[in-house]
């Protein structure tokens, strides 16, 4: 096995020599643009890892890995439409350095090219993966769309809103790893357990990504902390702390996310009060551990040694015990 950072760059490598801007180039531009933005590659990374995992060269998998990382940007693209964002990664999103026409029709041409990839398959392998690959875009729009819904939705269950973070983010991370298993023709069995081990791990994921964003530290973080806040967003802080507050707590969570002030440092300091005094913010961290330790204990049914299983353990506890 490899290390993390190996894997990294391993297909960083990989994606900069498949990576063209070709004629028209006003279609290809914003697809290499967006794809060399960097971020994370967590999930290539992932499909690497798993292969290697179930015992077969990590390289075989490269065009299932650049598929799932091309799938990710093609809806980071179309997301910051829908959002009108201006920034990703820090930069200019497609559609603002380009426009919305440019950033549908790239987009578009990602999505296509993502299941191209699959044909450098033969077999039951390409049948699974893009089977797979299917299932988990369509759980993405679904995702997406609970998304968009819930934002004008006062009543929104924590119970709805575990499936929505589970379609629109949890599903890519859990269809990364099993990708990585059937390129190494692990059994069903296994495919199925690192499905659930990142399905479990993804959701931990999120949840981990809406307590920062509230608490995590200003220096570290990526993102504004209190940006969830400020957009008002109902994340698994602000349903916690209506499900465990007080009806005087409730009521002034609710007025504090009805108001939007010129400076809104008072009004994410007061919002985390309220999250703090309900027990919203110590429960959220226990739903973190909770999905985390959910994956772990799948790791326990896999047909793999003992040290791999303590590579996704210590993979895990990495993700979780992040500040950025």
């Amino acid at each position: 096995m490899h290390s993390i950072e190996h894997y990294r760059n391993e297909f960083i490598s990989y994606l900069g020599s498949k990576t063209e801007t070709k004629e028209p180039v006003n279609l290809y531009e914003p697809i290499t643009y967006i794809l060399g933005l960097g971020g994370k590659r967590l999930r290539p990374v992932l499909v690497l890892m798993a292969t290697e995992i179930f015992g077969t060269d990590y390289k075989k998998a490269l065009d299932a890995a650049l598929a799932i990382e091309v799938f990710h940007n093609f809806s980071l693209v179309h997301d910051d439409i829908m959002d009108d964002a201006p920034l990703r990664r820090g930069k200019e999103t497609v559609h603002e350095k380009w426009d919305i026409n440019t950033g549908i029709l790239s987009g578009d041409a990602m999505l296509i090219k993502a299941y191209q990839l699959f044909e450098n398959y033969g077999g039951d392998t390409f049948r699974d993966l893009a089977k797979l690959f299917s299932k988990t875009a369509i759980e993405v729009c679904e995702g997406q769309q609970y998304d968009v819904d819930f934002e004008t939705r006062d009543d929104v269950t924590q119970a709805e809103y575990l499936k929505m973070i589970e379609y629109k983010t949890a599903v890519l991370v859990a269809a990364a790893l099993k990708m990585g298993a059937i390129v190494a023709n692990a059994s069903l069995e296994d495919q199925n357990g690192i499905y659930e081990f990142g399905k479990n791990l993804g959701i931990a994921f999120q949840l981990q990504d809406d307590y920062l964003d509230a608490f995590g530290d200003p220096k570290t973080f990526g993102k504004q902390v209190g940006g969830d806040i400020i957009e008002n967003k109902k994340t698994i802080l602000y349903l916690m702390a209506l499900k465990l507050g007080s009806i005087e707590q409730q009521s002034e969570l609710l007025d504090l996310y009805s108001i939007q002030p010129q400076d809104p440092k008072d009004k994410v300091k007061a919002i985390k009060d309220v999250f703090i005094a309900t027990g919203s913010a110590k429960q959220t961290k226990l739903e973190i551990q909770h999905f985390t330790q959910k994956a772990f204990k799948v790791l326990d049914h896999l047909k793999i040694s003992e040290d791999k299983k303590v590579l996704l353990r210590k993979f895990g506890e990495s993700l979780m015990q992040r500040s950025v």
